[in-house]
């Protein structure tokens, strides 16, 4: 008994040293993470973790604009190799539109079409999209505008707003998902995101490479908010979400409710028909229901290749498809908004897993079987 006894204080001791080392190298977030993601017996985030985080709302339209059916509405059968997909990768959302109908769209695991899910880096385009309309509105410059004019920690260096955007900023960032003792791990938990990315530096010379990290994005919704004096989820209900006719309030997660700011790299919580609405602003160049809600020179740079061996423009990817001009809003599990002007073409997957990427390829390859077999139903070619 005395043995058991001296056992107990030994492990309290113990958990006590480590809860206090933890908060000593401000690693307390750990415990979030424990509480939110690992003991439900997840390994990384989950498209419905939004649900254990404060959350600021994007306000939708109370004139709601919604998507036309196509006269072949839901008559074109789900391929084989497609519903295979759908039960191997978890989808719970699947959206071909053509020509601004809604062709076909099922919903799967008790998810309907008005279920939210976590857009994961989705929602680094939303942040990009905010950059085209400060820059519209005046707020900002130009993408050539210094960080330093927003942060006098970076006044002598020289990324810019479009380096964040485009990712070449030269961030000394680590983007590792699993791990949980990576930079990309802790901002996810941390409940002072400003404070955490003001510590770090650029370590690379920016706008000369490609090299994604998703603190690149939060940087840059830090300055929208300096420039426009708005918070992210205001300003992007007042200049996408309320005019693209949204049927349904977002959510978007904060580091915390008493310091407000939002994870922008990630953690937009929608469904699979209002965000098929940004893809569709960016196909038509930035016009939607008569209105230009961006300018159409900044959609075309969004969705162009900065660098010729990037697979990335401006917040969003960019691959050809078919020998045809294709961009994509991409999420972690598997999150996907892709777009083929040419055909006017949209699809949209959500699901719980992205399934294996081949060595060498930066697209999983349910990435291109939920493209080509949507192509498939549709007999396009």
């Amino acid at each position: 008994m005395k043995f058991l006894k001296s056992l107990l204080k030994i492990l309290l001791v113990l958990i006590a040293l480590l809860v206090i080392l933890a908060y000593v190298f401000d690693m307390d977030y750990l415990f979030k993470a424990v509480r939110t993601i690992y003991i439900k017996g997840h390994t990384t985030a989950f498209l419905e973790d939004y649900k254990a985080f404060d959350n600021d709302t994007i306000k939708a339209s109370d004139t709601k604009i919604i998507w036309p059916l196509h006269k072949e509405y839901n008559q074109v059968a789900p391929t084989e190799k497609l519903l295979k997909a759908h039960k191997d990768y978890g989808t719970v959302a699947y959206l071909i539109i053509k020509n601004d109908s809604i062709f076909h769209e099922s919903y799967y695991d008790g998810y309907d079409q008005d279920s939210r899910s976590n857009s994961f880096s989705m929602a680094k385009s939303f942040i990009s999209g905010l950059l085209g309309k400060a820059i519209m509105e005046g707020y900002i410059k130009s993408l050539d505008q210094p960080l330093g004019d927003f942060f006098p920690k970076y006044r002598n260096v020289k990324t810019t707003v479009g380096d964040l955007s485009s990712m070449s900023s030269g961030l000394d960032w680590d983007e590792a998902y699993y791990s949980p003792l990576s930079v990309t791990t802790k901002s996810y938990f941390y409940d002072d995101l400003a404070k955490m990315m003001l510590e770090l530096d650029i370590v690379e010379e920016p706008g000369k490479e490609y090299k994604y990290l998703s603190g690149s994005t939060q940087l840059l919704a830090m300055v929208i908010e300096k420039a426009t004096g708005k918070k992210i989820a205001d300003y992007f209900s007042e200049s996408f979400w309320k005019p693209l006719g949204a049927e349904n309030d977002a959510l978007w997660q904060l580091d915390s409710k008493e310091k407000g700011l939002v994870k922008a790299y990630c953690c937009f919580a929608s469904n699979a028909k209002d965000f098929a609405r940004f893809g569709k602003l960016y196909k038509d160049y930035g016009k939607f229901n008569g209105k230009q809600l961006l300018d159409s020179a900044f959609v075309v740079k969004s969705t162009t290749r900065r660098f010729p061996e990037s697979p990335y423009g401006y917040g969003f990817w960019i691959k050809d498809f078919q020998g045809k001009h294709s961009f994509a809003m991409r999420g972690h599990l598997g999150q996907y908004v892709i777009v083929v002007p040419e055909d006017n073409v949209i699809v949209v997957r959500l699901g719980h897993s992205k399934g294996p990427v081949a060595k060498g390829e930066e697209y999983p390859e349910s990435f291109w079987i939920n493209l080509e077999e949507a192509y498939k139903m549709l007999n396009l070619k």
